[in-house]
């Protein structure tokens, strides 16, 4: 049992939707919350209490520029066992039968071509299934752009890109995430599904793409951390590389495609699952 305090942020939305709690929660990359959840009309972010700054957070809400009002408070809650917390809302994903993603107490899954097992070190999931979904079937969809190349998964997360890449065949992965702990995490779930050789995680930011050249680079993260990001993710991709995105609205798939294609990307395609996008590109 994880015996952490954490501090449970209530942030009421007015007017509320699911879209402005889900913008909220990208712009607030700042603080260091470990994972949300969505109670309408309050957006709940959890953060350990030695991390938790009610003065930088309130700083960072002053800033947004959103369309929308926000008033935050903030409670203590006691220790109590996240992992089991995590258990309750966690549920397996199967990516067109042909990938299965789940963490290691699911069990008696029927198998599929690729299987990842992954253990978060954080307290609940932030739910956005729909995202690693399709980046996973634009993954298992070019399968050709992946096998024996060198792969970029550009704010890993818990990694599952990355080892699916690996699984893939690719010839070598990287992650980079801005989180320590999700860098961590990345590279105890390599190990965990047998892939620690061939991938390789690290802390930190875009600035660190500049250390190689990749084949594909993939960035699921959010639409403003995309349009700040895209040129340097074109100047880390090798001559007909691929970079697939998502982390944005369909309706933002225009504002992307512009930003790629000043940065010298072709637009290969898109997908859309709830509204959510995700969409390819090919450097020239």
């Amino acid at each position: 049992m994880n015996s952490q305090e954490y501090i449970e942020v209530s942030m009421k939305i007015t007017p509320f939707s699911e879209e402005n709690a889900e913008i909220l929660m990208a712009e607030l990359d700042g603080i260091p919350f470990e994972s949300f959840t969505v109670e309408e009309p309050f957006l709940k972010g959890y953060v350990p209490k030695e991390e938790y700054s009610a003065q930088l957070l309130r700083l960072e809400l002053s800033g947004l520029e959103t369309g929308f009002d926000v008033e935050f408070s903030a409670t203590l809650i006691p220790p109590c066992n996240w992992n089991a917390l995590w258990e309750e809302q966690f549920t397996p994903i199967v990516v067109d039968g042909k990938c299965t993603i789940k963490a290691s107490f699911h069990k008696g899954l029927k198998r599929t071509r690729f299987n990842i097992t992954i253990d978060p070190k954080m307290a609940f999931g932030t739910g956005h299934h729909q995202t690693t979904y399709m980046m996973c079937r634009a993954l298992l969809e070019n399968e050709a752009s992946v096998k024996g190349k060198v792969v970029m998964d550009m704010g890993c997360g818990t990694a599952v890109l990355a080892i699916l890449a690996a699984k893939m065949g690719a010839a070598h992965t990287y992650g980079i995430d801005i989180d320590a702990v999700a860098a961590v995490s990345a590279f105890d779930n390599a190990r965990l599904n047998r892939v620690s050789r061939h991938v390789e995680t690290y802390c930190g930011d875009a600035s660190l793409l500049q250390m190689g050249k990749y084949d594909v680079l993939l960035a699921n993260i959010n639409r403003n951390i995309l349009l700040e990001d895209i040129p340097t993710y074109s100047r880390s991709l090798k001559k007909g590389g691929l970079l697939i995105v998502s982390g944005f609205y369909t309706e933002d798939l225009p504002m992307i495609s512009g930003v790629a294609s000043v940065a010298g990307l072709d637009f290969a395609g898109s997908d859309s699952m709830d509204n959510w996008c995700s969409a390819r590109y090919i450097k020239k």
